[in-house]
């Protein structure tokens, strides 16, 4: 089902969350440093259930709300940040199924059996099936109406072709949530489609990034056949209209894993000008209380958004908050890592040390769709008014 459900188990989530992080921490280096998957991360994930998280407790998950899942991918991320954004991308696709009320879906137009895979899908994640996301791609960043990736009617369902960039977990996925637009249509009529591992998936292994490097964020070409039931919401042209009207999984879900990120600075240098005695040195102590500061602030805004999602999701005010979220956390992290970086002194920048992989980590959450300056824009027309949707200069999706 797609209402949340009313006594999810939020806190025990939280709690498992927390016993795996120091282990997350642990392996965070080497995963690093090779850029590569972290296969052992996730079995822990999955043998704890989590991959479960968003999944109704009907169907064998946690049913957890926003809420829930910001407090667990902000723990993940201060263990490793590349696990949890790996984690945020599966959690986009199973909390955007779960949660997208069944009412408006049915408004939408989708006929009874989508409700059916719906279920299907979810209780496969309860049971440790892991999903990514394939929207971005080459030349066009995450700019949905610029889809190039398209879709053909099939006799038996619908055939994908293309190739998207920025897949994380590439390669180690069940199935991908794609976004493709119709082949035929003038206009970008674009849908999405939960599309299984098989033939026909390719990835090459372009990934070899500053930060978030062991996401695996590789790049996958799709030349590949499905049955309906694979197009989501069981209609076509989906894609936009639920960007705009509930933008949280595409924007503020990002916001919990670099808040978590941001507080892991802080914890990692602590330590550091701890264990190095320069937490003698006022102005290395002032660096640590403003960032401390600036984390805690970021953490507010994370929790306002989530809390309003819960609440009241789709709504404009609550929309302001996911763009918020979003800008917030961003640069906060990036902010505050390099402030931390500095404060600890040139032996915190020798690969290795967790300052220097946070360091590359944070810098990236600027960088994310939405990016800084795309959130900061999005809430500058509202600020004066405007439909920040659609009166911009570029189309905003």
């Amino acid at each position: 089902m797609a209402e949340p459900e009313q006594h999810p188990d939020g806190d025990r989530a939280l709690a498992l969350a927390r016993d795996l992080a120091p282990g997350l921490a642990e392996r965070a280096a080497a995963h690093d440093e090779r850029g590569r998957f972290p296969e052992d991360d996730f079995a822990d994930l999955r043998a704890a259930g989590l991959l479960g998280l968003m999944t109704p407790a009907r169907l064998g998950g946690f049913g957890a709300t926003f809420a829930d899942y910001t407090r667990v991918a902000a723990e993940l991320a201060r263990g490793s940040g590349s696990t949890a954004l790996i984690y945020n991308m599966h959690a986009s696709v199973t909390g955007a199924l779960a949660q997208t009320p069944d009412d408006l879906v049915r408004q939408l137009g989708a006929p009874e059996r989508y409700f059916a895979a719906r279920d299907k899908a979810l209780a496969a994640a309860a049971e440790g099936a892991l999903y990514g996301v394939a929207m971005s791609e080459r030349g066009s960043g995450s700019r949905l109406s610029r889809t190039r990736t398209a879709y053909r009617r099939t006799e038996g369902g619908y055939r994908i072709t293309g190739g998207k960039a920025f897949v994380s977990g590439a390669g180690h996925a069940d199935a991908y949530l794609v976004t493709a637009r119709d082949a035929e249509a003038a206009e970008p009529l674009v849908s999405y489609f939960l599309v299984p591992a098989a033939d026909g998936i390719g990835v090459e292994e372009t990934w070899d990034s500053l930060g978030m490097r062991a996401t695996g964020s590789h790049d996958v070409h799709f030349d590949v056949e499905v049955g309906p039931d694979a197009l989501l919401g069981g209609m076509e042209g989906l894609t936009l209209l639920l960007a705009e009207a509930m933008p949280q999984w595409l924007v503020a879900s990002y916001a919990a894993v670099y808040a978590g990120v941001a507080r892991a600075a802080v914890d990692a240098a602590a330590e550091h000008l701890g264990d190095r005695g320069l937490g003698r040195l006022a102005a290395a102590r002032a660096r640590l209380g403003r960032a401390d500061a600036a984390v805690a602030a970021a953490e507010l805004t994370v929790a306002e958004a989530a809390e309003r999602i819960d609440r009241a999701p789709g709504e404009d005010d609550t929309n302001r908050w996911v763009w918020r979220a979003k800008l917030t956390a961003g640069d906060t992290a990036a902010q505050v890592a390099s402030s931390l970086l500095e404060a600890a002194g040139a032996s915190a920048s020798r690969r290795g040390n967790p300052l220097e992989r946070l360091y590359r980590d944070a810098r990236c959450g600027a960088l994310q769709p939405a990016t800084s300056d795309v959130c900061a824009d999005w809430l500058g027309l509202a600020a004066l008014g405007d439909d920040p949707d659609n009166d911009a200069e570029v189309p905003r999706w």
